[in-house]
């Protein structure tokens, strides 16, 4: 029976993807070997790495003067990386949610670090508006974290900042047209919208590299990763490989622009139910909500038929609804492999909930 995942991550992936994924695991490229045990050396997969690399510039129009890397770490290692290579003397932070936190919390080994806006007084239920302008001209860089998957907001636009920016897109990259040339350094551990765990894509203004001095270990340098193709090392084969799958799928639908439509459509199906639905609510301030994490609560009247409501989408397999830890509540991830038809389901399953208990 079909099952309807709506995990956070690692998260759904394309049929496409899976199926090919799964193909080039027994024999990849017609080489008859596996694509988890040919070298990475090879030309064979020399070329998926180049070819993910290309893709990546085609889909999000990448201009000239950036790098684009596949690393591993994912994007909880660019949190110390970012800062290793692009923080001077002071950065400033832009506190979103706990994975904004964590970022902070590990640029602080680095140097002066300024949270200049945050929304942790509302339990980061939006996007702070208006920090742009107290932004210190000498300022190594801001970071902002462009989706934040725990508490369900996002950014909807690329901010300008007047000094080099940096984003965690970890859970949005590929969902909505960016403006790459306003950013200094992109990155996204992939297991949302790009390919299984294991890997992280960063995009990187060659420009801005080697500014100042510190010694900075080779693994830790982008430097190192852009001279050697992001083959300094041995990289996760297999989740290199899904990536270019995926990347590939996106081409065949239309590219972002095609990708933005779509998770539009299935992310105000879900609005449109919790508005409409008196047994739940919203958790994030509608101007900022979400297009890939939908998060909500039972409203206060029901509230202790959430354990009921978990049991009765399981039953109809939909899972990984569950919201985060720290939160409670729900949360529906839509990343760009989630099926429309996913999302119907899971808003009948809220209609038909509501007709039993209210």
């Amino acid at each position: 029976m079909k099952k309807h995942n709506f995990y956070a991550g690692p998260s759904r992936l394309s049929d496409y993807t899976l199926k090919l994924t799964a193909e080039a695991i027994t024999d990849f490229a017609g080489t008859g070997l596996s694509v988890m045990g040919i070298s990475h050396r090879s030309a064979e997969f020399k070329d998926v790495m180049d070819s993910s690399i290309e893709i990546v510039k085609e889909l999000l129009r990448i201009p000239e003067g950036y790098s684009v890397l596949f690393l591993q770490g994912g994007a909880s290692l660019q949190f110390c990386m970012a800062a290793y290579n692009l923080l001077d003397k002071n950065a400033a932070y832009v506190n979103t949610g706990i994975w904004a936190t964590k970022a902070l919390q590990e640029a602080k080994l680095f140097g002066d670090i300024t949270e200049i806006a945050s929304s942790k007084d509302k339990n980061f239920s939006y996007i702070p508006k208006g920090w742009e302008k107290e932004v210190h001209p000498e300022t190594s860089y801001v970071h902002i974290t462009t989706n934040n998957t725990i508490v369900g907001t996002q950014y909807k636009s690329d901010p300008d900042v007047g000094v080099p920016l940096v984003a965690d897109m970890s859970s949005d990259l590929f969902s909505r047209p960016v403006d790459v040339s306003k950013y200094a350094l992109i990155y996204a551990g992939a297991q949302k919208n790009i390919g299984p765990s294991g890997v992280a894509l960063v995009i990187v203004k060659d420009d801005l590299l080697g500014k100042f001095e510190r010694p900075i270990p080779k693994m830790l340098d982008y430097r190192t990763h852009i001279e050697k193709g992001s083959m300094y090392n041995t990289p996760p084969t297999v989740a290199v490989f899904a990536c270019l799958k995926t990347l590939e799928r996106y081409r065949q639908l239309g590219g972002v622009d095609a990708l933005l439509e779509r998770a539009n459509i299935k992310a105000q199906m879900l609005y449109n139910e919790i508005d409409r639905n008196k047994m739940f609510e919203g958790t994030a301030s509608v101007e900022d909500r979400s297009n890939m994490n939908i998060t909500f609560v039972m409203s206060e009247k029901y509230k202790e038929l959430e354990p009921i409501f978990l049991e009765f989408v399981a039953a109809r397999n939909i899972l990984g609804i569950k919201g985060h830890r720290s939160v409670g509540g729900f949360r529906a991830s839509c990343y760009n492999a989630q099926r429309e038809e996913s999302v119907k389901v899971l808003v009948k399953a809220m209609s038909d909930f509501e007709k039993r208990y209210k």
